[in-house]
């Protein structure tokens, strides 16, 4: 693989970045309105729940197989363009649905193209950064990717608020962009290497077992870490007619300034002291922000919120990816990474689904109280890790 640089960290970085972006401009004109399009059709809060929890779990099942799979052919790039080219492909359908039954359908189908490409993508990266940089390195990548949710969301809300555009049309233009992000796709390289005669069985039995602990730590988390639509319901609570969709609109471009200001340095900050400080500070940030969604009900408390929220994603998303990479797992990466994904991602369904039915039976602070524990039990588990 060429060994371009920008700024000291290899040009696939950027490259892969841009990729990013561009999916998450489309991805992020959908996703704030996507609750309130379910609400439209229909649906409630455990129509909400069941939708986020079965979309992250059906891409994560196939996360730890795109994974294996790509070390076992020795390839990674042609599992990461097909995983971009469905979801481009699934968006398309979004705006034709008449029942929130559609999206649940829909939604898994368009993240089984995440599911293809996340783990490969994310071993290309780690294989093109040395470990001394691979905390920044990933914390470029998240920047770039969070910059265009940012772009993303505002396209939404100015194309609602100013241009009046409704839900269906702002949809529709979301998949026009999602192809784009091809383009860039093209120019990356990747570092062949002799395919891997491992079964899977015997692959996922080489991992070492503090990296399977930091799993099961990073799994507890997602058990409890609440989809980002019932932020955004929450704060719906407030309002009224447009306002109702303009302002979440904005808390949720305001989390994502966030996450992409600190991205980078809470990446430095890792490679400096190390990734466990800074992901129990992560778990522990996030289960406090839970406790003030469940206390608090005004929008200057949620503004504070959403803005702690995206701190947390800051703190655990690239770092939690970087610490799975820093594992000595050789020609294993791949599948480290696939592992990591699809047991965090399968947490994802029972996790909403559970949350979805107690803010729709009980409350909505039971579910923030339930995330907030498991939060907790999460960091305490990450002690272990050595």
């Amino acid at each position: 693989m060429e060994r371009r640089t920008l700024l000291g960290l290899n040009f696939n970085v950027f490259l892969l970045g841009l990729v990013s972006f561009l999916t998450d401009v489309s991805s992020e004109m959908v996703m704030p309105i996507l609750p309130l399009f379910i609400v439209s059709l229909g649906g409630a809060g455990l129509a909400v729940g069941l939708i986020a929890g079965l979309s992250e779990s059906a891409s994560s099942v196939l996360r730890v197989f795109s994974g294996y799979w790509s070390d076992r052919y020795g390839r990674r790039k042609p599992f990461v363009a097909s995983g971009y080219a469905a979801s481009a492909a699934a968006k398309l359908f979004f705006p034709l649905s008449t029942t929130w039954a559609h999206i649940l359908v829909l939604r898994p189908l368009e993240r089984v193209g995440k599911g293809l490409r996340t783990a490969p993508r994310d071993a290309i990266i780690a294989e093109s950064l040395a470990s001394g940089v691979r905390g920044r390195g990933f914390g470029v990548h998240r920047a770039m990717d969070t910059s265009g949710a940012i772009l993303g969301s505002v396209s939404a809300f100015l194309l609602y608020w100013f241009w009046g555009w409704e839900l269906r049309p702002i949809l529709w233009a979301a998949a026009l962009v999602a192809f784009s992000s091809l383009v860039p796709l093209y120019f990356v390289g990747e570092r062949r290497f002799k395919p891997q005669a491992k079964t899977f069985k015997l692959s996922l039995a080489g991992l070492p077992g503090n990296l399977k602990l930091f799993v099961a730590a990073a799994t507890v988390f997602a058990m409890g870490n609440l989809s980002y639509m019932f932020l955004i319901l929450r704060a719906q609570e407030l309002f009224a007619g447009r306002a109702a969709v303009a302002v979440p609109l904005l808390l949720y471009v305001l989390l994502n300034v966030v996450f992409a200001t600190l991205a980078v340095p809470f990446g430095v900050l890792s490679d400096r002291i190390g990734r466990k400080g800074v992901l129990f500070a992560g778990y522990v940030l996030f289960a406090s922000v839970c406790l003030g969604f469940a206390a608090l009900s005004s929008l200057p408390a949620y503004v504070a919120l959403f803005v702690l929220y995206g701190a947390v994603y800051a703190l655990v998303e690239g770092n939690q990816r970087a610490f799975v990479a820093d594992f000595d797992v050789k020609e294993l990466r791949g599948t480290a990474l696939g592992v990591f994904h699809t047991s965090v991602g399968l947490a994802a369904l029972p996790a909403n689904f559970l949350a979805g039915a107690l803010w729709q039976y009980v409350s909505p602070a039971a579910a923030f109280a339930y995330a907030a524990a498991l939060s907790m039990a999460a960091a305490l588990l990450l002690l272990r890790v050595k």
